[in-house]
């Protein structure tokens, strides 16, 4: 379990400190801000998340956003991770309205087992315990509706790629490692159902 607490704190320091800066060192034109939480990813993964929204400019944005899971399911499902997802988005008619694209990247650690998926080489997820970490990236098209001067709903759809570092074990609380490798995953990598609250 030290893997959650030593692994990447550099990647996430880095995040803080340009949301920091972001957030601080913009011009008055470009201080629209929105928080949102993703509704898809709470209910597949049932893990608290949330993301801030920053204007870079009238048709730019950036996104900092991330989740959190470090409880298990159940005695014999596992799904305790972190996600940092960031994402840089241009949009077509205005920030915060319409259609937009985004490039994003992404780095996590996991600690999952005890669910029926098939997740490409992690084929055993059900009766194994895959403990690692990925990185990587991807881009992604969404489309945002005005609901309110301060509520908003968004739906995006991201693709891209992934290098995913694991260790396998024979199941969610014991025994000793059994493998480790390296697997390159293209395909999906972002998926939002969005409530937004505009804060300016």
């Amino acid at each position: 379990m030290k893997l959650y607490f030593t692994l990447h704190r550099k990647l996430l320091a880095s995040v803080f400190y340009l949301s920091f800066c972001v957030a601080f060192f913009t011009t008055a034109e470009a201080q629209n801000v929105a928080v949102k939480t993703n509704l898809a990813y709470m209910g597949v993964a049932a893990s608290p998340n949330a993301s801030l929204e920053l204007s870079l400019g009238k048709r730019t944005t950036l996104e900092l956003g991330g989740g959190l899971n470090f409880w298990n399911r159940s005695e014999n499902k596992s799904t305790k991770h972190w996600l940092m997802q960031p994402e840089l988005r241009y949009w077509f008619c205005e920030s915060f309205n319409g259609h937009f694209i985004g490039l994003h990247g992404h780095g996590s650690q996991y600690n999952i087992g005890g669910w029926n998926i098939p997740l490409g080489r992690l084929k055993s997820l059900k009766d194994h315990r895959y403990e690692g970490y990925l990185y990587g990236g991807g881009l992604s098209y969404g489309y945002q509706w005005m609901l309110s001067p301060r509520w908003n709903f968004e739906l995006s759809l991201g693709g891209g790629y992934a290098r995913i570092h694991y260790n396998k074990y024979p199941c969610i609380t014991c025994g000793s490692k059994e493998d480790e490798g390296d697997y390159n995953y293209l395909g999906i990598t972002k998926a939002a159902v969005s409530l937004v609250f505009m804060i300016d």
